[in-house]
């Protein structure tokens, strides 16, 4: 395995499952000529803070798919709760040491820019050594068709070091006064995550926590045990794809780029 040009040896895993409730085996929509799993896998290629790209997945179809193009992969069980947990029996089983660096990428995210798994990284790398950090991700200063309102973007707010300091599905900071300005952007949070391997298996076995389990966000079970998550600022306007109606819009914008 190579170590990259930042001299971090990173892996990316980008868990797969197939089943989905919203719609059903999206990950092998391919309505593109491709697999949904392959643009994710390509744009995960690009980011070059990644050695390796590995697809953990718990159904043989998938397998199948990813390695008609290419793809390392790894089956798993089917009863994981979340893609963390995949990803730690997935670097189980490639056999990765604790201090190797993982990256774990939303498997449906086909337009994922690479420069916000490496912003992520290298906030990581920064606030490990600086300040303890266990966790890095990204997030990006919303633009002006976003709403703070829509609970469905989550947005983070962090000390002036980068370190998180909560995430929410409300509108976070609260603009009081309603000033404007700088003071009052807000920072959409980007769910890409970045651990060393022993922290990982110790994640996955941390007890579920009240404010997670009431804004629904898996990464406040982090902060409330005491952990510190670096987050990585960069300009980002991907969206994931949780419908077949976002599917639909993904398709025709990438036929339009065509």
């Amino acid at each position: 395995m190579s170590v990259n040009a930042r001299g971090v040896n990173c892996v990316g895993f980008i868990p797969a499952r197939l089943g989905s409730t919203r719609f059903p085996e999206k990950v092998l929509a391919a309505r593109t000529g491709r697999p949904l799993i392959q643009h994710v896998w390509e744009a995960a290629c690009r980011a070059s803070t990644l050695s390796r790209v590995v697809i953990a997945t718990d159904h043989e179809r998938v397998i199948a798919a990813a390695r008609a193009f290419g793809a390392e992969t790894v089956l798993t069980r089917t009863d994981h709760p979340n893609g963390t947990s995949r990803i730690a029996e997935a670097a189980s089983k490639i056999g990765l040491a604790d201090h190797q660096v993982v990256v774990n990428v939303q498997g449906d995210e086909p337009e994922l820019e690479p420069g916000v798994i490496d912003a992520a990284v290298e906030a990581f790398i920064r606030l490990e050594r600086e300040a303890g950090a266990r966790v890095g991700t990204a997030a990006s200063v919303m633009e002006a068709e976003e709403s703070a309102d829509d609970p469905n973007i989550v947005k983070v707010v962090t000390d002036l070091r980068g370190r998180a300091l909560y995430f929410s599905r409300s509108k976070v900071p609260l603009d009081r006064d309603a000033r404007g300005g700088s003071d009052a952007s807000y920072l959409r949070h980007i769910g890409v995550y970045v651990y060393r391997r022993s922290f990982l298996d110790e994640y996955v076995q941390l007890s579920s926590t009240p404010l997670e389990r009431t804004e629904q966000l898996e990464q406040l079970r982090v902060l409330e045990h005491g952990h510190t998550i670096a987050v990585g600022r960069c300009k980002a306007r991907h969206t994931g794809i949780d419908t077949p109606e976002q599917y639909e819009a993904f398709v025709q914008r990438w036929n339009a780029r065509l």
